[in-house]
């Protein structure tokens, strides 16, 4: 099996991200890029893009699959049922302290179109790895970064919010329009 026929590793290092964050006592969130594919309310995305709180006391039958994150949770105290294609997944963090992976943007955002698209670095590709298997998107993983906004942990209540964006020692994820 070459490179190219092997599974993606973004679901594996999302089910090793939500893990660290439980074992932490870290609430876990996931960063989702919105299309017709990603079943969310609505009204709840903005930007193209929604945050969702994927802890074990916010979900109820949480499953992180290969292909799909699925999970029931409550969105203004009415039930919804929420499917996520793994690949529209952009990034997994900690809400406590901004500590996550980020991920390439979906293919379709990466076509252009006006899409707004991360700022990031891909890891360094292993100079071992042989030059006729390019990477795919799914096998490019980028790392937030430390950075510090002067905010404290409990600022803001219990509202998602993503990673801030200046400072010092908080990961953050810029965004070019």
């Amino acid at each position: 099996m070459t490179a190219q026929e092997s599974t993606s590793t973004r679901p594996y290092l999302i089910r090793a991200l939500y893990e660290w964050c439980t074992d932490n006592g870290f609430t876990p969130y996931v960063a989702v890029r919105v299309d017709d594919s990603v079943q969310v309310p609505r009204e709840y995305v903005k930007d193209g893009e929604i945050v969702l709180n994927i802890s074990f006391d916010a979900t109820s039958a949480l499953q992180l699959g290969n292909d799909f994150i699925e999970f029931k949770a409550r969105f203004g105290g009415k039930p919804r049922e929420i499917l996520v294609p793994v690949g529209r997944v952009i990034a997994i963090y900690a809400r406590e302290n901004g500590q996550g992976m980020a991920f390439p943007p979906p293919v379709d955002v990466l076509a252009g179109g006006g899409e707004v698209t991360p700022m990031v670095t891909p890891a360094p590709m292993d100079p071992s790895a042989a030059p006729s298997a390019p990477a795919t998107h799914d096998d490019r993983v980028v790392q937030l970064v430390p950075t510090d906004d002067g905010r404290k942990d409990g600022d803001g209540g219990d509202a998602p919010r993503p990673p801030p964006s200046t400072g010092g020692a908080r990961p953050s994820l810029k965004r070019v329009k």
